[in-house]
C-alpha cells in the first residue's frame, strides 16, 4: 500500500515538475520577444518566471527525486537497464532544470541575449526527455 502512494506523489510531483519545464521556456519566448522599452511587461515576466522555478518548479524537482529514488529502493528497480536509462534521462532533465534556473537569472538581471526563436527549440527538449522517460517508464524494455 505505501509503495502505491509513493508511486501517486511520483507521478503527481512529475506533472507538476513538466509543466513547469514546458511552461518556463515559453515564458522566454514571450519575455525575449518583449519591444524596446517594455520595461513594466518585462518585470511582470520576471515576476512569473522567478514564482514558477521557486514555487512550483524546485519543489517539484526534488519531489519527484525524492520519491522516484524510494520508489527504486523499495522495488528492486535500481539494477534494471531499463532504470538506469530512465535516470540518465532524469539526470538530463535536471541538468536542463538547472540551465533554465540560470536563464531566469539572466532575465532578472536583464542579461538575456538570446532571441525567441532560441527559446522556441530550447521549449521542445523537454518534451523530448519527457517522451523518452515515460516509454521507460511504462513498458520498461529490456535493453
Amino acid at each position: 500500500m505505501l509503495y502505491d502512494w509513493l508511486k501517486a506523489g511520483h507521478v503527481i510531483s512529475l506533472i507538476a515538475w513538466m509543466a513547469g519545464m514546458l511552461y518556463l521556456p515559453r515564458l522566454f519566448v514571450y519575455h525575449a520577444s518583449l519591444p524596446p522599452g517594455s520595461e513594466g511587461q518585462a518585470a511582470t515576466f520576471k515576476v512569473m518566471e522567478r514564482r514558477l522555478l521557486k514555487a512550483i518548479m524546485n519543489p517539484a524537482m526534488i519531489a519527484t527525486w525524492a520519491f522516484g529514488l524510494t520508489l527504486a529502493w523499495m522495488s528492486g528497480y535500481y539494477a534494471s537497464p531499463w532504470l538506469q536509462a530512465k535516470f540518465l534521462l532524469v539526470l538530463a532533465m535536471s541538468g536542463i532544470h538547472g540551465w533554465l534556473a540560470r536563464m531566469v537569472k539572466d532575465f532578472a538581471a536583464d542579461r538575456n541575449t538570446r532571441g525567441h526563436r532560441f527559446y522556441r527549440v530550447l521549449n521542445e527538449v523537454p518534451t523530448l526527455l519527457m517522451i523518452g522517460i515515460v516509454i521507460l517508464a511504462i513498458v520498461k524494455p529490456g535493453l
